[in-house]
């Protein structure tokens, strides 16, 4: 009957005790929630702020800027950035990259376009495999146009070709000896270096990692070699050192935020008129000097860039003005300087260029 009794029972009280467990553990599970969302209350928080802080520093419509009658059309845009593109691509030698580029776009291009970056890369492929054989060619089969540039990078060339000879050892003492009649055309201009390259050859026996010649066997000097290469090359190409489109990139991020809060201002004092054209800005906006290319004359009291059409203007007393603020300065005849007493004749104002 014990028995019977301790059967009956054994199902109803493991029923209490797993009730019992599910309803701890539902418990523990619900504190652990709150807890977490306790914990993370300042991340929700902040996580929360994204959204606005997105909002209120991206504009998405950044064409907006200014109006679309400014610019070309829509197609010249489209080809004028696959160009920039084309072109970056083809800088940084990513060929194949540009290939496709060329026949999804239908882009046509020429030869004579692809080439001077075909030949640019070839050669500095080769330099960053310490090869300077290509390298070389192209500096002697331009010597004279090098020259013309004051450019040092055939002698650069010659001098890292001889470092090598001297990391071979005594036993290319000779060898370097005689390539050293590569630096007689350059003695009145690097005759210093030619000395201490020669003076190196005292120390080849000991080993010249050991003697004070050891800055000659740098590795940086592989670098040094690859940007001269470059900006000679290309500025004997007629060709940037950045591309096109970093520059402008570079110069969009900076000039931007400028752009459009004088957005704002003309929309807010209904001046659109303001910016109506393509080749000038309604202010000046400082870039650095990374991206000054050229001189830039702004006229002190019109606050404008001057152009062709509107050159600067220097008076007599020394002073140098735009051809417009001139004009607007004219009274009866006479000119005043604004920045001293001097009266003058307006046609004697002559014009300069920077």
């Amino acid at each position: 009957m014990e028995s019977s009794i301790l059967v009956g029972v054994g199902p109803a009280a493991t029923s209490c005790l797993y009730l019992s467990g599910l309803i701890q553990c539902c418990r523990k599970i619900k504190d652990t929630v709150q807890k977490l969302a306790s914990d993370h209350k300042d991340i929700h928080s902040s996580v929360s702020r994204v959204g606005k802080a997105i909002d209120r520093n991206f504009d998405s419509e950044i064409c907006g800027v200014v109006s679309d009658a400014v610019w070309d059309s829509r197609e010249k845009q489209q080809q004028t950035l696959q160009m920039a593109i084309l072109e970056h691509l083809y800088q940084q030698g990513m060929l194949s990259v540009a290939e496709e580029l060329c026949q999804e776009s239908t882009l046509n291009v020429d030869l004579d376009f692809k080439q001077p970056f075909l030949e640019l890369n070839r050669i500095l492929e080769a330099l960053h495999e310490q090869d300077l054989g290509p390298a070389l060619e192209w500096a002697v089969s331009h010597r004279q146009r090098l020259l013309e540039l004051n450019s040092s990078l055939e002698f650069k060339l010659h001098r890292l070709q001889f470092i090598r000879l001297l990391a071979g050892g005594p036993e290319k003492q000779l060898e370097a000896l005689s390539y050293a009649r590569h630096f007689q055309p350059f003695a009145h201009v690097h005759q210093r270096e030619i000395q201490v390259m020669m003076g190196s050859l005292v120390y080849l026996q000991l080993g010249l990692e050991k003697s004070p010649y050891c800055h000659l066997l740098d590795n940086s000097h592989w670098a040094e070699i690859c940007e001269t290469f470059t900006r000679d090359a290309c500025s004997l190409l007629g060709l940037s050192v950045e591309s096109p489109l970093s520059v402008s990139f570079a110069s969009g991020c900076v000039a931007l935020p400028v752009l459009m809060n004088i957005k704002a201002v003309m929309e807010q004092r209904q001046c659109s008129g303001v910016w109506s054209h393509k080749d000038e800005l309604p202010i000046e906006i400082e870039l650095g000097m990374k991206c000054w290319y050229h001189s830039v004359f702004a006229c002190p009291i019109l606050r404008q860039q001057t152009s062709d059409s509107n050159p600067p203007i220097k008076l007599i007393c020394g002073h140098v003005i735009s051809r417009d603020a001139l004009n607007k300065l004219i009274n009866g005849g006479k000119l005043k300087c604004p920045y001293c007493p001097m009266e003058q004749n307006p046609a004697d104002g002559k014009r300069i260029i920077f």
